[in-house]
């Protein structure tokens, strides 16, 4: 049986690696061209624009919005590869999309992403039907009914946040159901004592059943997956997970190109492990799912412990 391969959304213009920083700190767009073209190369299917602050670096909203009607069009003068622009604020994306230049474009930009607990979500539906955009909707946060959104704990939750967005992206952003893209969520699983992960895979069981949803599109977040596990064993994990879930619809991954970032065959001994892993993570009998969760935790901390070198 051959592997269903995953497309992949570049994920290094981030200001979390090392080159993205230096070109974000000297607004360098031939640094940016050039991690443009290298991800395009290496065959990523979209290049995400995330030129936001993390814990090495702040970044002031009036600095990105002045930097990005100079990074767009540089990336565009380097690469046809559509661009994936990440931002949880509307501003960011009418200014990058102002920059943009659609006919230099292989395909369709995306907007990364659509919550429950965005300001401004009509404003940015109509930025996603205005530009022809594919979006990234969250299914992890759902709906409330006085307003905002609050996580969801259980899979049909996140699948009747996917069956609001799909109204919405349908009646008022004029998109068919292939421009959707689900990010069904994905917590670092030795640490994930909410069950989160199993939720993610669970929720894409119940979508991609869902005959009215044929031919939505799933990804995810992957560098988050095995986020403190030693490097030895972090890209196996990393790809054991992309095994599991593209048997329930994962076709998509927001993850580093120059990694391999592929399913692993079902048969490897890493996918048999992770598949026993989640399965300790679910509730049985009364217990709790903190339970159920220090149990998965315990069993990826053995996958990680059988992964280790032995020292002589």
């Amino acid at each position: 049986m051959s592997l269903k391969k995953i497309k992949i959304i570049g994920d290094q213009i981030n200001n979390a690696y090392g080159r993205a920083r230096k070109a974000w700190e000297a607004r360098d767009p031939a640094g940016y061209q050039a991690l443009a073209v290298m991800q395009a190369q290496k065959g990523a299917d979209s290049i995400d624009l995330n030129i936001d602050g993390t814990q090495k670096v702040s970044v002031r909203v009036e600095e990105m919005m002045a930097f990005l009607p100079i990074v767009v069009p540089a990336i565009q003068a380097a690469t046809d590869v559509p661009i994936c622009f990440d931002n949880p604020g509307l501003e960011y994306h009418r200014v990058g999309l102002k920059a943009l230049d659609r006919s230099k474009c292989k395909g369709k930009p995306i907007l990364n992403s659509l919550a429950a607990s965005r300001t401004h979500l009509p404003e940015m539906i109509a930025l996603v039907r205005d530009y022809d955009m594919r979006c990234v909707i969250m299914a992890s946060e759902k709906f409330l009914p006085e307003g905002g959104g609050a996580q969801c704990f259980n899979p049909r939750e996140s699948y009747e946040t996917v069956l609001h967005f799909v109204d919405l992206l349908v009646t008022q952003g004029k998109r068919t159901i292939d421009d959707i893209i689900v990010d069904p969520g994905l917590a670092p699983v030795g640490a994930d004592t909410y069950g989160l992960v199993n939720i993610g895979l669970d929720t894409m069981r119940l979508v991609t059943a869902d005959p009215h949803l044929k031919g939505i599109h799933f990804s995810v977040g992957l560098t988050n997956f095995a986020w403190g596990t030693p490097k030895e064993v972090r890209e196996l994990l990393e790809r054991a997970y992309l095994t599991i879930g593209s048997e329930v619809g994962l076709d998509m991954a927001l993850a580093n190109i120059e990694r391999e970032s592929q399913p692993l065959p079902a048969d490897h001994p890493m996918v048999g492990q992770l598949r026993a892993a989640l399965a300790q993570g679910r509730m049985v009998d009364d217990e709790t799912q903190e339970t159920a969760g220090f149990r998965q935790a315990e069993a990826i901390m053995g996958i990680i412990n059988d992964a280790a070198p032995v020292d002589e």
